[in-house]
């Protein structure tokens, strides 16, 4: 009890500034936000600092109005552009932050105790406002959404390992790029910009966090991991008939959810939940499949069983109705950090089936709360899919799942997590001045 006094007293004197690109667009976007939340339930006086401001909430600043905020967004892509020779396949998966925003003259950052990086990219700070945010001596947080803050320009690793002792010869870049390519001259850059510096670095899983500790970049940096967190007074379990009423969807099937931004990004799996509905469809009971995401109505026909398609949603709370409606998530992601889809799932209560790959399997516990598939196997995913829906006690799983996303996620005790961290970034700063 006294221990969470002192850190209520630490926290009412503190201002945290959270630095996004995007107010509400991708998971890093929705994982601030919420974060943001849970700070100030808490006593902190949190505010979020992004480019894309879409609301009218008081506790979100947007860069001032300038036309070089989508500038610095087109620059930096032309520049990755020529460097791919012309050539888009790889154009969103790189990133250099060569350009961005100057933003240690605005009010809200001055007045700032804590500065809390989280996704940064396509404009919004650059390596050299990064490090001007650094020379200021305002204690630094850097939530990693991604790998990219511990690698030189890529978001996704995947087989890549290079980024353990020096990012070069880059997989994304035309011909392998070469030992001193693009990645070898952004590598040099962000080496020279954290060079006597101190930065918190937090994974948002376990794994990202032992990924994080192997890169050459970050050698002597401290890590560490902290969850997402989630509002469970929104997120909860409701009447599914009701919710399927709401939405339009079909009351006598069971209903497989897939989820994604952009549902044709390659990475997202949608492949492998093709494959394993072509598996399902031979069952004399079919599921149907509600598609969550953009261009969702592209990959309708591709699916071997009925699909409801509902496109691109960010109304939170018809969010929530679409968990409620179905009966089991599936996330067949090639790579993922600590999703909040499934959190969200989880929440209210669906069962969920994903590969075992990133933090995933910190989420899901193994037929316990849902299915964790062996990777890149649509054979095991299906399994996955048609054990929950027919061969297990649903309701077990469905209470278990909705614990351990209150036992882990909840905001309070993200909220603690991140206020140890920041006690200890300020300790650390004023023992150096």
């Amino acid at each position: 009890m006294v221990f969470f006094s002192l850190i209520r007293i630490f926290a009412t004197i503190m201002k945290v500034l959270i630095v996004n690109t995007s107010e509400r667009t991708g998971g890093a976007a929705v994982a601030a936000n919420r974060l943001m939340k849970a700070l100030n339930n808490s006593g902190v006086k949190a505010k979020m600092l992004v480019r894309d401001k879409c609301s009218n909430n008081l506790t979100v600043v947007g860069l001032p109005k300038s036309p070089m905020k989508h500038w610095h967004f087109l620059w930096e892509r032309f520049v990755v552009f020529c460097h791919l020779h012309f050539n888009k396949h790889h154009l969103f998966e790189i990133d250099i932050a060569n350009t961005g925003s100057d933003i240690t003259q605005l009010r809200e950052f001055q007045e700032a105790d804590i500065i809390h990086l989280h996704w940064i990219n396509q404009g919004m700070l650059s390596l050299g406002n990064i490090h001007k945010i650094l020379q200021t001596g305002k204690p630094v947080v850097w939530t990693m959404h991604d790998i990219w803050p511990a690698t030189a320009i890529c978001h996704l690793t995947l087989n890549c390992r290079q980024f353990t002792t020096g990012c070069h010869n880059c997989y994304l870049l035309p011909n392998n790029g070469s030992n001193h390519d693009l990645a070898y001259k952004i590598w040099q850059r962000k080496k020279a910009m954290i060079k006597d510096e101190n930065i918190y670095y937090v994974a948002c899983s376990r794994w990202l966090e032992s990924e994080a500790k192997k890169s050459a970049l970050l050698y002597g940096q401290k890590i560490t991991s902290i969850p997402n967190c989630i509002d469970t007074h929104i997120y909860k379990k409701g009447n599914q008939q009701e919710a399927r009423q709401r939405l339009g969807l079909p009351a006598n099937k069971k209903l497989i959810l897939f989820a994604s931004q952009r549902v044709t990004n390659e990475n997202k799996g949608m492949s492998y939940l093709i494959e394993a509905c072509k598996q399902l469809a031979t069952d004399h009971e079919q599921p149907g499949v509600v598609i969550l995401g953009g261009h969702a109505e592209e990959v309708v026909n591709q699916l071997p069983l009925d699909s409801y398609p509902l496109g691109y949603v960010n109304d939170e709370h018809r969010i929530v109705d679409v968990y409620n409606a179905v009966d089991v998530f599936v996330l067949p992601s090639l790579s993922e950090n600590l999703p909040n889809t499934i959190m969200e799932a989880m929440a209210c209560g669906v069962p969920c089936v994903g590969f075992r790959v990133g933090g995933i399997p910190e989420e899901i516990d193994h037929k316990k709360n849902g299915y964790v598939a062996e990777y890149r196997n649509a054979e095991d995913l299906g399994r996955g899919i048609n054990w929950i829906l027919n061969e297990t006690d649903y309701e077990a799983l469905s209470k278990h799942a909705i614990h351990k996303v209150a036992q882990n996620y909840s905001q309070q005790s993200v909220a603690l997590k991140y206020l140890d961290i920041y006690q200890q970034a300020m300790a650390f700063k004023h023992y150096h001045l």
